[in-house]
């Protein structure tokens, strides 16, 4: 949605609560300068990021919206979307019964910078901003532990840091990497994650030079957006089937804002080749769609729509109520409405958890 035409009284009356595992704060190259060494903050002025992609600045494909957000989410002062805390609280954090919002910071962040050593000081300076410029303000606002995940060394580095810190909620990546994350390159991630008790969510998008196709770029930004389903399939397959779950079975994956109805078919395709060439990888002890259902959380937003209401309740039983867990998005165009969100059918039980108990668990916030 876009703008937000009524706010209903029953949000300040009602008993639910919400811990909302995707949001947005927007932060400028500035807000990152206290927290950069002169000598990253003279190259970032200097040089600038170095994406692997098209444009150096700006996105791949121009968004439905300026910013990709509401536009009813620039705040009156004049500056981007949910830069604002004062704004944020009066249109989201107050107006809706919000326990926790876990921050995802988009840019500036650094990561997939083609400089590493760049990366993890950007990674470093936009992590001591969440807290200082949000958590700090308003404890509601848990922070991502933000990681140039293309440099294993540098991760570790970064993940330890903030390891006993409560205030980080998981670890950030993306879902467009340099290679597939199953691959080793990758595993010093999930060690790291592990060793600081910390699950590790893989949010859509990055700038790896790379389309979200299997081939070539779209020429649409509806089709990018309906092509983070495929490639965060190619994600988890190749997380379940270069045995990532089998080597690091205590590591958990929130995989946000990719919808979910892709999961059962996935796990369906994937269990039907297994049992034809599992000889391929006996590495794997069980069926791949059981370390699916063991490993993987979803976010809800962007869920799947469908004129058949139940064939959205079979994909959730299938992935496991325990599993999903409400986001908004906020502040981006396609913001879901916690009191619109949620299929109508379910019970007040099942709600909660999707609202706040599976993430409760999960980041282990009644700790």
């Amino acid at each position: 949605m876009n703008i937000e035409l009524r706010q209903d009284d029953v949000r300040s009356n009602t008993r639910l609560k919400i811990v909302d595992v995707d949001i947005h704060p927007k932060s400028s190259v500035e807000d990152l300068k206290p927290y950069l060494s002169k000598r990253w903050w003279d190259h970032l002025v200097t040089y600038g990021a170095r994406q692997r992609q098209g444009y150096l600045k700006g996105f791949p494909y121009p968004k439905m919206q300026p910013m990709a957000s509401r536009r009813d989410s620039w705040p009156p002062d004049g500056g981007l979307p949910a830069s604002n805390l004062g704004f944020m609280k009066q249109q989201f954090l107050d107006a809706y019964p919000i326990e926790y919002a876990i921050m995802n910071p988009l840019s500036p962040t650094g990561q997939g910078d083609q400089n590493s050593e760049f990366s993890a000081a950007m990674a470093y300076a936009a992590n001591e901003f969440q807290l200082e410029g949000w958590h700090k303000q308003d404890q509601r606002l848990l922070a991502s532990v933000v990681v140039p995940f293309e440099d294993g060394d540098a991760t570790r580095v970064e993940v330890k840091r903030r390891a006993v810190d409560k205030r980080f909620a998981h670890v950030l990546l993306k879902t467009r990497t340099n290679d597939l994350l199953g691959k080793k390159q990758y595993w010093p991630v999930y060690e790291a994650a592990i060793e600081a008790g910390l699950p590790i969510g893989i949010h859509v998008f990055g700038t790896s030079g790379r389309p979200a196709s299997n081939t070539g770029w779209p020429s649409f930004y509806i089709e990018d957006m309906t092509e983070h389903a495929s490639c965060c399939q190619a994600q988890v397959a190749s997380l379940v089937l270069e045995g990532v779950f089998e080597r690091y079975p205590e590591l958990k994956i929130v995989m946000i804002e990719a919808g979910f109805g892709w999961m059962p078919s996935l796990g369906w395709r994937m269990d039907k080749n297994w049992k034809k060439l599992k000889d391929e990888v006996p590495h794997l002890k069980k069926a791949p769609s059981e370390y699916m259902r063991e490993h993987i959380w979803v976010s809800t937003q962007p869920m799947e729509e469908t004129d058949a209401p139940q064939q959205l309740i079979d994909t959730m039983t299938w992935i496991g109520w325990d599993k999903i867990m409400f986001s908004s998005d906020y502040p981006h165009w396609d913001f879901d409405d916690p009191f619109r969100a949620l299929p109508p059918s379910l019970d007040e039980k099942t709600r909660n958890m999707i609202f706040c108990e599976n993430a409760r668990s999960l980041y282990k916030l009644d700790v």
